[in-house]
């Protein structure tokens, strides 16, 4: 009796064993992620459908997830910026999946501030002006939108490289006070004005890393802004990497050439020789007073201006953190000789994703140098005005480094004549050197309890500092009543910005 109750139980346990092998059947699924160009993605959430089982594909796009083989198994693929999709496993041992791109078309979205919303639902005058429509061959990036939106005029201050413009938008407001937009760059309010020795507030920031610029041109800007908006506002977005994008390398660089496309009309040697010669209350001192050179003034004064713009970026994604990374260098001659801009950008933008989504962090450090040979304009009106017939150089005023210089009976300079422009350009240092940093980190969290529920909190700091020298030799012409001038120039100024909202 005891003997046929054991093989019982022994029968028992096998055929427990057995069923509990028989339901625990598993199997190994393995396949990649493509995006619509093909390309891996890293970082894609697999999940069991009705589980919490889920993996996440490698650097190479691949994964591998152990599932059950009874039973409707279905994987979900999903990941930041990409259609979600379902695959039923069956009796499948490898899925390979492409998804889809779920981002809204970026000129049909705006950014106003503290929200984006699609441009059909908008109130306000906004105007968006996106990358393929800047103005090409521009080294600041204000000009970019030049002749870009109705509304908005921009007029260059001078003709000197990296000179700013003047922005308006619907004219000026105020006859007293400043009439300049707010500018806002990722989200930052920066400093209006420039340094000394920045040829412009918007010189510092490279245009190739510019996405878009967004002008708000009515009243609703000061709703966000406050007063600092009253004269509209220019939102300046940098370009940031692809989620899934793999690394990418770009260079580029652009040689120009700038001349001078007209010259002012002025009398030549030869017509002012005649005018003297012929004139019937001429005299003898007057005739003695020409000379016989035929000098172009402004040929002397301007020169073809030779530049170089080279950009190197490298973009890309690291598990959920798409990166980029661009360093330009800009090198470019003014038209006037002895001026020159020299200008080194750097621009890092960091911009991690957790929480499947629902925290968001942007990090955005640019930094720049500029060295600026600054020209004397005043040799621009001496072109015009000092005589044709006279020499540039002669060796009988070695006293003012060779110059010709109009001088008085008694041997003294003619303060009261033109000065020699090519001495004003010649004997004429300003040398400067801009220097800005902006740092800027946005934190942005979906509560998960309720994800159109928002905490935001944005954090930046705007430095900049300009210096530099100027320098006349004590014996320019020009200056030697005051002994030459070496005269140094600085300041610096910073921006702090601290907000957090609940949206």
């Amino acid at each position: 009796m005891q003997t046929h109750l054991l093989k019982i139980a022994c029968l028992l346990c096998m055929l427990m064993f057995s069923v509990n092998n028989l339901l625990g059947q598993e199997t190994q699924v393995k396949g990649a992620v493509f995006n619509p160009e093909g390309e891996t993605l890293p970082g894609v959430s697999v999940t069991i459908e009705g589980t919490k089982t889920v993996v996440v594909t490698n650097m190479d796009g691949n994964y591998s997830i152990t599932v059950p083989e009874k039973g409707q198994v279905t994987l979900v693929f999903s990941y930041i910026g990409y259609k979600p999709v379902k695959v039923a496993v069956k009796n499948l041992t490898r899925i390979d999946v492409t998804l889809e791109n779920d981002v809204t078309d970026l000129d049909e979205v705006v950014l106003i501030g503290y929200s984006s919303v699609k441009k059909r639902d908008l109130t306000g005058a906004i105007t968006v002006v996106a990358e393929k429509d800047f103005q090409k061959g521009v080294v600041s990036a204000d000009r970019m939108i030049m002749g870009k939106i109705a509304g908005v005029v921009v007029t260059p201050n001078g003709g000197a490289p990296g000179s700013g413009s003047r922005i308006r938008i619907r004219g000026g407001a105020s006859l007293s006070g400043s009439n300049d937009p707010l500018i806002i760059i990722d989200g930052v309010p920066i400093e209006n004005s420039s340094v000394e020795g920045a040829p412009g507030l918007l010189s510092t920031i490279n245009p190739n890393d510019i996405e878009s610029m967004n002008v708000m041109k009515d009243a609703s800007a000061t709703a966000i802004y406050g007063s600092r908006a009253s004269n509209g506002i220019v939102i300046i977005t940098t370009k940031q990497a692809k989620f899934g994008q793999k690394t990418k390398v770009d260079f580029n660089t652009r040689f120009s050439t700038s001349v001078l496309p007209t010259k002012i009309e002025v009398l030549s040697a030869g017509q002012i020789r005649s005018i003297i010669n012929n004139y019937p209350l001429s005299n003898n001192e007057f005739k003695a007073m020409l000379g016989t050179s035929n000098t172009d003034w402004q040929d002397q004064i301007y020169q073809p201006a030779f530049g170089t713009d080279n950009n190197l970026t490298i973009s890309g994604t690291t598990t959920n953190m798409p990166y980029r990374l661009a360093v330009g260098y800009l090198n470019e001659a003014g038209l006037l000789k002895s001026g020159n801009m020299e200008r080194l950008t750097t621009n890092v933008n960091l911009n991690p994703r957790y929480l499947n989504g629902h925290l968001k962090i942007d990090i955005s450090l640019k930094g720049s140098i500029i060295n600026n040979k600054i020209a004397n304009t005043g040799a621009i009106e001496g072109a015009m005005g000092f005589d044709p017939t006279q020499p540039v150089t002669a060796p009988e005023f070695e006293k003012y480094g060779g110059y010709y210089t109009w001088l008085l009976n008694d041997g003294s300079v003619n303060s009261q004549a033109f000065t020699n422009p090519v001495a004003l350009l010649d004997t004429y240092s300003n040398t400067a050197k801009v220097m800005r940093g902006i740092a800027s980190a946005q934190v942005d969290y979906r509560m998960h309890f309720l994800p159109e529920l928002r905490v935001n909190l944005n954090l930046s700091y705007d430095y900049a500092q300009g210096f530099g020298n100027v320098k006349i030799p004590k014996w320019a012409s020009y200056a030697m009543t005051r002994g030459g001038q070496n005269t140094n120039y600085g300041d610096y100024k910073t921006n702090k910005l601290f907000e957090s909202y609940l949206n």
